[in-house]
């Protein structure tokens, strides 16, 4: 299930990336309204949330297409994402892996108890998402303390 919704996000992904582009094409194009600061802000903060939320499902469904690959078929083990990029060597040692669902991750056991990361597609997506989610944070409280900022501002009288 986390797979498809992976997939979802992964093909919503190209939507999501032309929405901001033409957001910020439109907010550099004269004919603005006088309060698109701050409408800014707040469209900002809400597509920062969208990619963070929109991270996780590609993370989990990377996560659950890993165990799902380790579990079945002839060429299940050793896990094929514990294969690619090291050595032989360290295949051989291999023992278990172990997968978490937040933060996504799977990691590979060795005899000896250290683990080693079975991609390092989860580290950069995991990085993502906190800092989408960081920064809805600030722009959330950008777009707050200009709200309050401007609403003290007095009108002048026509």
């Amino acid at each position: 299930m986390l797979v498809l919704l992976g997939f979802v996000a992964l093909l919503g992904s190209p939507v999501w990336l032309f929405a901001v582009l033409v957001r910020l094409i439109a907010t550099a194009l004269p004919g603005r309204r006088p309060d698109w600061g701050l409408r800014l802000l707040r469209w900002s903060a809400g597509m920062a949330a969208g990619a963070a939320v929109g991270l996780y499902p590609m993370a989990a469904g990377a996560v659950q297409l890993s165990v799902h690959e380790s579990r079945s078929g002839a060429d299940s083990w050793p896990p094929p994402t514990c294969r690619e990029d090291v050595s032989k060597e360290t295949v051989r040692h291999l023992v278990d892996y172990r997968s978490s669902y937040l933060p996504p991750a799977f990691d590979c056991v060795l005899d000896d108890g250290t683990t080693y990361p079975g991609s390092s597609g989860y580290r950069w997506m995991n990085s993502l998402a906190v800092g989408f989610a960081g920064g809805t944070v600030l722009l959330a409280a950008g777009a707050r303390f200009g709200a309050e900022r401007r609403e003290r501002v007095p009108v002048p009288a026509p």
